[in-house]
């Protein structure tokens, strides 16, 4: 275990030691463990450190197509996963449409307002007139009780039909690989959005910048695969894998650039 905690963050030692706990709870209980939604880093610790046994196996899932944040199913090699063991729900919100548009931080916000961990809900889909989102089955009836509001705007949330057809994804990300003399969070940055470092750390240290969720300051911070980046005013850049080095010993790397379809 050892060996493998010094490949993540300081700040992920926690996360990991959930991670492991949910092991031994599913080796001992010989049962499969559902967890609450999770990242695409946090993803990818669990299958870091579970995919290195042989008698677990992990599954995930999320309801929409291609969804970022999805509940995760660990499970002994003997149980054969179905549908109804990630305990997801699809709501839709209905709301005046012509006179006002909501927006994914609407929301977000509103769910947060609610009370609810953000371990209990999973991607929100907006577009023109169509509001969905996926929640954990165990909080899906306090959810449609209390979500009456989003900002001044009055709501009703409904659950989705069988037969209704979930929103698609309006963003595509584009694949692109570059050589980078590092993985600092400044030289990622200043290499995939084409600026200088300068103005890379003065997005860091200007606190626009942000690396799983989370605020990252540090121009020096260390970016890893599985990583999602956000800058403020510039999209998303998805760090999928490094690739080796070049004979300069520069870092060969392919990143996901975040696009809106139009």
């Amino acid at each position: 275990m050892e060996h493998l905690i010094q490949h993540f963050r300081k700040d992920e030692q926690p996360f990991i030691e959930q991670v492991v706990s949910w092991q031994h709870e599913v080796e001992d209980r010989y049962a499969p463990k559902l967890t609450d939604f999770l990242d695409p880093r946090q993803r990818f610790i669990v299958t870091s450190i579970i995919g290195q046994e042989d008698t677990l196996k992990t599954v995930s899932a999320g309801l929409f197509d291609e969804a970022e944040r999805q509940r995760m199913l660990i499970y002994p090699t003997y149980y054969e996963p179905v549908e109804e063991d990630f305990q997801l729900t699809v709501f839709s919100i209905q709301y005046p449409v012509k006179f006002v548009q909501l927006r994914h931080p609407d929301v977000l916000g509103a769910l947060l307002s609610l009370g609810l961990n953000r371990g209990k809900f999973g991607d929100i889909r907006v577009n023109e007139h169509q509001v969905q989102f996926v929640v954990a089955n165990e909080v899906a009836e306090y959810v449609r009780l209390h979500l009456t509001g989003i900002g001044k705007v009055k709501v009703h949330v409904e659950s989705i039909k069988e037969m209704e057809p979930l929103l698609q994804n309006e963003e595509e990300w584009l694949e692109e690989s570059h050589t980078v003399s590092s993985m600092r969070l400044d030289v990622i940055i200043s290499t995939v959005l084409k600026i200088s470092r300068q103005k890379a750390q003065a997005l860091i240290t200007g606190k626009k910048v942000r690396v799983n969720w989370t605020e990252r300051d540090t121009v020096a911070f260390e970016l890893q695969e599985g990583d999602i980046l956000s800058v403020r005013g510039s999209g998303r850049v998805k760090i999928i894998m490094t690739e080796g080095r070049t004979k300069k010993d520069k870092i060969r790397l392919q990143v996901g650039r975040l696009t809106q379809k139009s």
